[in-house]
Order: structure tokens, then sequence, then C-alpha cells
């Protein structure tokens, strides 16, 4: 009897570890939003990590995190470091790419609650009056990333702080 368990444990421990191994490798999680901003004011808020209070999601879950700045102001080599609650994590963002009005890459770096390293990237386009915030995210699914991929929805979890996030953008630009 426990013979027969013990195999049928084995067989749905393997079935959902080949499962979870023919996952998607890459993912990629973009939101856009229209701001009637020109594109220089809403750069400027992205290209500097001191600004990010102001609208950056994260900074709403959870106020008290403690942040600490290296390197330049803004642009490329601006080092933003995070250690906060469960909601936030630790880590550690750095700009590697700064293009004024076209775009900003980040390299992104957590250590708590995982250790991963991803990119993300805001590009700006400006028609009329308006610029036009793209933000995306994107990287490999470790094994943990594709397990966690079968259980949550990524995109909408990370997709709907990226929509929060360029709300909040669009506020701080617009005044």
């Amino acid at each position: 009897m426990i013979c027969n368990i013990l195999v049928v444990l084995a067989v749905i421990i393997i079935a959902l570890v080949i499962v979870v191994s023919m996952q998607a490798n890459d993912f990629c999680y973009t939101r856009s939003l229209v701001i009637t901003a020109p594109v220089a004011k809403v750069f400027a808020q992205v290209n500097d990590f001191h600004n990010w209070a102001a609208w950056s999601p994260w900074a709403k879950l959870d106020p008290d995190a403690k942040n600490t700045f290296d390197g330049p102001t803004a642009g490329t080599g601006a080092i933003f470091k995070w250690s906060g609650n469960n909601n936030v994590g630790e880590g550690t963002n750095t700009i590697i790419e700064s293009s004024p009005g076209e775009l900003i890459r980040i390299k992104l770096e957590f250590l708590k609650p995982f250790k991963a390293t991803h990119t993300a990237e805001f590009k700006f386009k400006t028609e009329g009056q308006q610029t036009i915030v793209t933000w995306s995210m994107f990287g490999k699914n470790n094994f943990m990333g594709k397990a966690m991929g079968l259980f949550m929805n990524c995109d909408k979890m990370i997709g709907g702080q990226f929509d929060k996030g360029l709300a909040s953008l669009k506020e701080v630009s617009e005044l």
C-alpha cells in the first residue's frame, strides 16, 4: 500500500517537473499610456530615481522601505537600491542606457524574496502634444519562475502594477 502511494506521488512529481520545464523560457510584460505632457518632462521623471517615490507603484506598497542612491543623479550609471517589506523585497535598479526623450533601460537585480536579474525599459514616443510611454520588463524564466507562472498570472500581476505606475506618472507629469 505504501509502495503504491510512493509510486503515485513520484509520478505526480515527475509530471509536474515535466510540465514546469515545458513552460516558456522568456517573458515580457508591457503596458503603455498616453500622457499629455512634453516628452522631456515625462522622461525626466523616469530618468532620475529620486523622482520615483512620486509615481512608482512599489513605493506605495512600502513607504517605509530603505532607499539609497549611488552614481550620477540621473541617466546612465544612476543606481537605486531598496530594502523593504515582503511586498517590495530587496534589490537594485541600475540605468544601463539613457537616450533623452527615447529610451531608458534598467538592469533590475532582485535579491529578496528571490534572486533574479531582468531588464526594464521605458520607451517614449512623441505624438503632437502627447507622449506615449511604454513600460516593459523582460528576461529569462528560471525553473521557479516557470512554476510560479503555472499558478499565477504574472502578466496580470506585474502589468497591473505597471498600469498603476503609468497612471501615477501621468498625474505627476501633467501637473
